[in-house]
């Protein structure tokens, strides 16, 4: 059975196939398929935006699609970024993203500035158009200036106390093991182990 990642976002797809691989027998992107689907994300909830891309992913190519919402939630300032991430600043890159956040978090002090992220994924039945939901996360703290180059997005300032690395200092093994997307996933994988993929009950 193959899977389709309903993103363009490569750092996205390249962490879900190690994630998800061992699985099915083919994890792809939309663009190793030929397809160019944008999605357009009106939900105000991570799940609402992770469902709908599910769904319309799998409309649009009848394969078994993946859809994940995933993003930020500062404590300090009321759970912003939240659904905007990877739309918090006015250009949208990461670099302006950051320095946004960075700028809104000042003189906020170390035990203030808690936060999390978090990642919503469904897998929808392109048969059915039923999907399976489920939410993972991982607490750590904002940094005060960005400190790494690997990963993407917010990764060099989201400090993990538990490793005393930013997601941005760590190798592909250790954020895979730790992250919100690795704790959903591993969510996702026991619906799917203990089920029968092709019963219709999973999807209910």
């Amino acid at each position: 059975m193959e899977l389709l990642i309903a993103t363009s976002n490569q750092g996205k797809v390249n962490e879900f196939k190690k994630l998800l691989g061992d699985r099915f027998d083919r994890v792809v992107s939309l663009a190793e398929i030929g397809k160019e689907i944008e999605v357009e994300e009106t939900g105000i909830t991570f799940q609402q935006n992770a469902k709908k891309k599910a769904i319309e992913i799998a409309k649009a190519t009848g394969m078994l699609a993946l859809g994940d919402d995933s993003g930020l939630v500062v404590d300090a300032l009321d759970g912003a970024p939240g659904v905007y991430s990877s739309r918090y600043s006015k250009q949208g890159t990461d670099e302006s993203n950051i320095a946004k956040l960075l700028k809104n978090m000042g003189g906020v002090p170390k035990e203030k500035r808690t936060a999390r992220f978090v990642c919503a994924l469904a897998i929808c039945n392109p048969e059915d158009l039923n999907t399976v939901m489920v939410t993972g996360t991982c607490e750590g703290y904002i940094t005060e200036k960005p400190i790494g180059n690997k990963g993407f997005g917010y990764d060099p300032v989201f400090y993990y106390p538990n490793l005393e690395l930013t997601f941005a200092q760590m190798t592909d093994d250790e954020k895979n093991n730790i992250s919100h997307r690795k704790n959903a996933a591993k969510k996702l994988c026991k619906i799917l182990d203990e089920n029968n993929m092709k019963q219709t009950s999973i999807w209910d």
